[in-house]
């Protein structure tokens, strides 16, 4: 039997509490997350399963004192597991929880804010993305049915996943 398994998953930016049910549910599946190494590959090692809750958190600017950010964590029992793209991913057992659901936002203020670190650096690139790349292309090719086919798809791709960020923005702010 196989001791290591490798995943292909993706999750949008505003997909983060899916990630964590993912992870959450492999471990309990007994495959313990170990690593992603690109943004969709997920590596997990065979372990007995077990409870363990996964969270994420959204904080490039936390890096810059990078050993104060993670002890903080640590001080609350928190393994710190990787950083990738700005995210940093933690774990911590589920016996080991204070009054049962725990989480490393302490309230909805804090989520909010990670929230807006994210809207912060990953939205402003999607938008110019979208304006210097896809739409000009839609435009330019206009003539080729394929090629306009495939530039419309990418663009409604684009408009859906910045709807539904917009929606779970909303749903954070309690609108």
């Amino acid at each position: 039997m196989k001791n290591t398994k490798t995943e292909l998953r993706y999750f949008t930016i505003a997909d983060w509490k899916e990630e964590e049910a993912y992870l959450r549910r492999r471990h309990q599946e007994g495959w313990r997350f170990e690593r992603v190494s690109l943004p969709g590959i997920y590596h997990f090692v065979r372990c007995t399963p077990e409870d363990v809750v996964y969270q994420l958190d959204y904080n490039p600017e936390g890096l810059s004192d990078r050993e104060g950010y993670l002890q903080l964590f640590r001080d609350c029992g928190w393994e710190h597991l990787q950083d990738l793209v700005g995210y940093s991913y933690f774990r911590k057992p589920a016996a080991a929880m204070q009054g049962g659901e725990e989480e490393i936002f302490g309230d909805d203020a804090s989520r909010r804010e990670m929230f807006r670190r994210v809207l912060r650096h990953r939205l402003p690139p999607l938008i110019l993305l979208f304006f210097v790349a896809v739409l000009p292309n839609f435009f330019l090719f206009a003539q080729e049915p394929v090629i306009r086919l495939l530039f419309g798809l990418l663009g409604v791709v684009y408009l859906v996943l910045f709807f539904r960020f917009l929606l779970c923005w909303r749903r954070l702010r309690g609108d």
